[in-house]
This record gives C-alpha cells, sequence and structure tokens, in this order.
C-alpha cells in the first residue's frame, strides 16, 4: 500500500540511494528489482508517495535510516562492500557458500522492418534472425528488435533494442505496463511501442506515449495483429 507524502522523506531521493546501493543505473532497473512497472516508480516520484514497506523488504541489507535519510552507512551486513561508495558506486558482493550458476541468456534479434509486422515477424522468426544478445540474468524474452520512432522519448529513442514476450492472449494484457503493439488500420499496417492502459471506448485499448507530443489513441481489439510486453531496453551507451 502506498504510503503518504510527507515533508520528512523525499521519494525522488529514496529512489537515488536505493539505486545507488544496488549499483542500478537508471529507473528501470530499480522498478525491475522491486517487482513493479517503471510508471508506477515515476508516479511514485511525482506524488512524494510510495510502497515503503515493499521497498524495505526488498531492500534488507540496505541500512533503513540511510536509505529513508541519507544519513549514516549504507549497509547494515557485511555482504555489502562500499570501497567505492566515495566516488559514487557501491557494489554488491555476495559469498555464498557454493558459487551462484551465471545463467547467460542468449535472445536473437530480430529485422522488424523486413518482416513488415509483428504478427509475420512471430510467424517466421527464423527467417529474419539479424543476431544474438548475450547478457547475464536477462529477462526471459521471445527476442528482440530495433524500434523507430519518439512516441517513448526519452525512455526510449530510435535506434534502441527492446527485448520482447509475446502475448498469446489480450486477456493477459498487464496494462500499465510497456507493449510492443502490431495493428491496422483502414488498410495500412502500423506497429508502436506504448504503454498499453484501459480505454474509456468499449472495445478498445488504449496506448499512451511518454513524450507529451504524442496524444493517446484507442485502438480496438479487432484491429489488432498482434501483442508483445517489452522485458528490457538496451541504448548503445546504457542499458535501460
Amino acid at each position: 500500500m502506498e504510503t503518504e507524502g510527507n515533508s520528512f522523506f523525499n521519494v525522488g531521493d529514496i529512489v537515488k540511494r536505493a539505486k545507488r546501493v544496488m549499483n542500478f543505473r537508471t529507473d528501470w532497473e530499480l522498478a525491475t528489482y522491486l517487482g513493479v512497472s517503471r510508471s508506477t516508480l515515476s508516479n511514485w516520484i511525482a506524488r512524494n508517495r510510495t510502497d515503503f514497506p515493499l521497498i524495505l523488504e526488498k531492500l534488507k541489507e540496505v541500512d533503513y535510516n540511510w536509505l529513508l535519510t541519507g544519513k549514516g552507512s549504507p549497509t547494515r551486513q557485511s555482504k555489502f562492500v562500499n570501497s567505492k561508495y566515495a566516488s559514487g558506486e557501491v557494489e554488491l558482493i555476495h559469498n555464498p557458500k557454493t558459487p551462484d550458476q551465471m545463467d547467460d541468456r542468449s535472445v536473437a534479434l530480430y529485422d522488424i522492418t523486413a518482416a513488415a509486422n509483428l504478427k509475420s515477424l512471430f510467424a517466421n522468426k527464423n527467417q529474419h534472425v539479424v543476431g544474438r544478445i548475450q547478457i547475464p540474468s536477462i529477462p526471459m524474452c521471445d527476442g528482440a528488435l530495433y524500434i523507430s520512432g519518439d512516441s517513448m522519448y526519452p525512455i526510449l529513442k530510435s535506434g534502441d533494442i527492446v527485448g520482447f514476450k509475446e502475448m498469446n492472449s489480450l486477456s493477459n494484457v498487464i496494462y500499465g505496463e510497456m507493449y510492443i503493439v502490431s495493428f491496422s488500420i483502414d488498410g495500412d499496417d502500423y506497429l508502436a511501442v506504448k504503454y498499453v492502459n484501459r480505454s474509456e471506448v468499449e472495445g478498445c485499448i488504449k496506448l499512451v506515449s511518454y513524450n507529451p507530443h504524442h496524444e493517446p489513441m484507442d485502438v480496438p481489439f479487432n484491429s489488432i495483429q498482434a501483442m508483445a510486453i517489452v522485458k528490457f531496453s538496451i541504448r548503445k551507451n546504457m542499458m535501460m
């Protein structure tokens, strides 16, 4: 449950400290670790309201006083090594009794322009593979592709890579999350990367951009050819 914002704690600063101690570069990584959407984390910061019990539960090894106020030491136990703290980095070191198994998942990178649309890509994946992406502990995905356009700027920029997991049924849509949506209107095919929200128009979903210059649009369910939830994104100089 969200707690009311107050003058004692600044949620934006708490988020910054949480990313710092966990060695996360972006809000996206922190949101994924906490098990919430990127938009939920943004709303916490904007409204100065957050789910303190969730954050404290997920960051058990972090000193609560430091996390909330910035005072004292960021660590509570020896599992954290903060020798880089003075330079602005905090490295998390875990020493299990047995070595952790590295999970180096490999994700196929597809050429969506050659496939024309998402439905065709899903039907003929092997024909459109242009490479593979391998990152330790990458989320389980069905593939990745380059995106174009600026509707999600600055979260995503044209040329970024997004990893996706195919949706087999529209009934499984998680509203508020980011999706790749392939749809057809008046005989023209469109491919969009948007937040998917509930629509006030019956029989439709609402596609919402992060860029305020792009208006939300209601798309009929029967116009949607294929959908995939975005699991991660990669920029040339950083991972989102």
